[in-house]
């Protein structure tokens, strides 16, 4: 008995080192290449500090590799969040000096190459790092301690009922502790020849093993108050301010384009304009009523309105994976036959690139582009955008959009912007508009941090615009949205197929079509949807309407369960379309065939008695004034 309680507190001491040794290893064989592995180390070598015989990263060697711009201020919060991350699956753990195989596990997490460690993917990794980046109540630590849920259920999932006995968890235990080198000797882990063949099955059951050594299977008794730590936890807003900016910035970087070549366009103007969007961003948070970001609303407001916001942080931590002075030739020279030159693996020099945008718009700038990336899939943004429609350079008609948008056999963004009207109209056109539509009984939305009634809405269209008359256009794939003040998406709904109208009477998107006729007994103003955008045939006003109660074409708010109306003067308008040179060598065809046969049209020649073809025109009613009476088939 007592040599067995011996053993059982030797594995328990060596443990929590050994799992995350033997973690490293994972990801190492799992999560990588052999060549990106071969990469990894020489960048971590080249630029690490060296105490006591252990090689780590300093903040600052941290932030000049990933060439964080001090403009902005974020470095000591992308530090931080690399040491808590570090100490995976131990948050206790955290801050964690940063060696080798803490920043190994950095790079893992953060360029989301961990499904076989964290099988909820995208979920997993937003909780990580909002733990990462949060504030906790140490007064709870004593659940904080333990090694993480995530790891915990990934694992029990796949191996759970095969291990049992408390004997074959110390078994699997020694024979690992045994078998290792001690963790200062590392080397580290993963200078080891990485094998190139599958991993054996038994290497989930070897890390479950090891937790239960810990009785780390206690924390599953302990999901509910472990839930109720996260929730105690807030993100300092200021924080959470510096963090979206870099976000935006970093949003089309490529994993082997430098930053440098964003960050040299951070003007003093470009950075306020950058907190003015990450400022819109970050009210959708609700921070006049706490002091930081919740998780509860963090968890919400992610998923719904920014599922794409943390993918710039991939090709950021991606650069670790490309070094520049790598040379695979001293690397095993005799058993080699053929050995792979650097020039193969090195990293070309910067080599100038296609604009993102082939210019700016009035409201479409890079950081707006950067903003709509948060929730629409980058790869179909960047370098991809193209100005159908810009109302400052084509005039503000519902023509001149007829003109310029329609041939295009893609999807497209509209954008519009404007200010807030006045509760009770001012001058003749505002009360036509208003006289135009249902009395305004909803106060209007959240004014944020803006305080001049500045408002952007937009909406993406997944089929080509065309003229509607009793059927709208458009499926569940649109979106509206909202980017200022204010950042919130309205997704599409199958309840109702309202999604695009475009008629005489103007742009609407979750409307119903407008009625020929008017109906005796039926309301004559423009009918609204419970969320809809509705532009007047004039484009000189809006009004964005939101019934919390929905059931129409598109979702109402995740996050804001009031009842809202925006009615504004249109100031910009947008649309541009998302696809490349093939998408604009369409449009250009199907323009030049219509005006083919607009001219065939024009060019059709009368014949030389000309008061008898006007004779013949009355009789069938095409011109003149007697159409009533000619061309009867009674």
């Amino acid at each position: 008995m007592g040599q067995g309680h011996s053993d059982e507190h030797v594995a328990r001491n060596v443990s929590t080192e050994q799992l995350s040794h033997e973690l490293a290893l994972r990801f190492a064989k799992k999560c990588f290449t052999p060549l990106e592995i071969t990469h990894f180390k020489d960048v971590f070598r080249s630029l690490a500090d060296e105490q006591d015989g252990m090689q780590y990263w300093k903040e600052e060697t941290l932030c000049r590799f990933l060439v964080i711009p001090d403009a902005l201020g974020p470095g000591p919060l992308i530090y931080q969040m690399a040491t808590y991350l570090g100490a995976f699956p131990f948050p206790s753990l955290a801050p964690s000096i940063l060696t080798i195989e803490a920043m190994l596990k950095v790079v893992v997490i953060m360029t989301e190459r961990y499904g076989t460690v964290l099988k909820r993917g995208r979920a997993d990794r937003n909780k990580l790092l909002f733990r990462s980046l949060a504030v906790f109540d140490r007064r709870m630590s004593s659940i904080y301690e333990k090694p993480s849920q995530e790891l915990l259920a990934s694992m029990r999932d796949e191996k759970l009922e095969k291990v049992h006995t408390g004997d074959a968890v110390l078994e699997e235990a020694r024979s690992h502790a045994a078998g290792e080198e001690p963790h200062s000797a590392l080397g580290f882990a993963i200078d080891k020849p990485v094998n190139d063949e599958e991993e054996d099955e038994d290497d989930d059951e070897l890390a479950l093993a090891a937790l239960e050594s810990l009785d780390a299977m206690e924390v599953f008794r302990y999901d509910q108050r472990a839930d109720t730590k996260i929730h105690h936890a807030q993100i300092p807003v200021d924080n959470f301010r510096r963090l979206l900016m870099l976000l935006l910035v970093i949003a089309p970087l490529d994993s082997q384009e430098s930053l440098s070549r964003h960050a040299e366009r951070l003007t003093p103007s470009r950075i306020e304009s950058l907190r003015h969007v990450a400022d819109s961003i970050l009210w959708s948070f609700t921070p006049e009523e706490n002091a930081g970001i919740f998780y509860h609303s963090f968890n919400k407001i992610i998923p719904a309105s920014l599922p794409y916001m943390f993918d710039g942080l991939n090709p950021l931590f991606e650069h670790f994976l490309f070094s520049k002075n790598i040379d695979l030739s001293k690397r095993k020279r005799s058993s080699a036959p053929t050995q792979m030159t650097s020039s193969a693996v090195v990293r070309l020099p910067d080599a100038p690139l296609e604009p993102l945008l082939p210019r700016e718009g009035d409201i479409l700038d890079f950081d707006i582009l950067s903003q709509l990336s948060f929730f629409i899939k980058g790869t179909n943004l960047f370098r991809r955008l193209r100005p159908l429609y810009l109302g400052a350079d084509a005039g503000f008609s519902l023509g001149s959009i007829e003109q310029k948008v329609f041939n295009w056999r893609a999807p497209s963004i509209l954008l519009v912007s404007g200010t807030r009207l006045p509760s009770v109209p001012k001058g003749t056109r505002e009360r036509s508009f208003a006289d135009a539509l249902p009395p305004k009984r909803l106060p209007n939305g959240a004014s944020g941090n803006d305080s001049h009634g500045k408002i952007i809405f937009g909406a993406y269209v997944d089929v080509p615009w065309k003229h509607t008359y009793k059927e709208a256009i458009g499926g569940a794939d649109m979106l509206l949205f909202q980017l200022s003040p204010l950042h919130e998406v309205f997704r599409g709904s199958t309840l109702s197929k309202d999604y695009l109208t475009f008629t005489k009477t103007g742009v609407g998107f979750g409307c119903p079509p407008p009625r020929s006729k008017n109906v005796s007994g039926l309301s004559p103003h423009t009918a609204l949807g419970p969320v809809s955008l509705m532009l007047d045939s004039s484009l000189e006003f809006g009004v964005f309407t939101h019934d919390s109660t929905g059931g129409g074409s598109f979702h109402p708010s995740a996050t804001r369960h009031s009842d809202w109306q925006d009615r504004f003067e249109i100031e910009n308008l947008e649309i541009w379309g998302c696809g490349g040179d093939e998408e604009a060598e369409r449009q250009r065809v199907a323009w030049a065939f219509e005006e083919r046969e607009a001219e065939a049209r024009r060019s059709v020649k009368m014949g030389k008695d000309i008061e008898a073809d006007r004779a013949l025109l009355e009789m069938a009613g095409l011109v003149g004034g007697h159409g009533d009476s000619g061309g009867s088939m009674g």
